[in-house]
């Protein structure tokens, strides 16, 4: 299932793929740094291909992904009112690594 708001340039999550760990070149929610426990579990607003938190997009859209929304917004704020990305969103439970097991953060 691809997120409704994902970056749409195909039938897979593009964005997805290209976001990163912002502690290096780790793909995202597989961080392997200081952060991982953080950044491994993205809560509330994220951004399109729900990888990331919203405002801290690392893929080639991050530029448009990490402004503030004019207009109406989500209730969060920090999307726009049609693009919703946190848990209240129609679509909120897709997770772009759900069938993927993170073995860096356990012991």
């Amino acid at each position: 299932m691809t997120a409704s708001t994902c970056c749409g340039k195909s039938a897979e999550c593009v964005c997805a793929k290209q976001a990163t760990c912002s502690c290096g070149k780790q793909s995202a929610l597989h961080c392997t740094c200081d952060k991982a426990s953080s950044e491994n579990a993205v809560e509330g607003a994220r951004c399109s291909c729900r990888a990331r938190p919203a405002g801290e997009c690392t893929c080639d859209r991050a530029s448009t992904e990490n402004d503030k929304p004019a207009g109406n917004t989500c209730s969060c704020g920090s999307r726009p009112a049609d693009a919703c990305t946190c848990e209240k969103a129609a679509d909120g439970k897709y997770n772009p690594a759900e069938n993927e097991i993170d073995f860096t953060t356990q012991k």
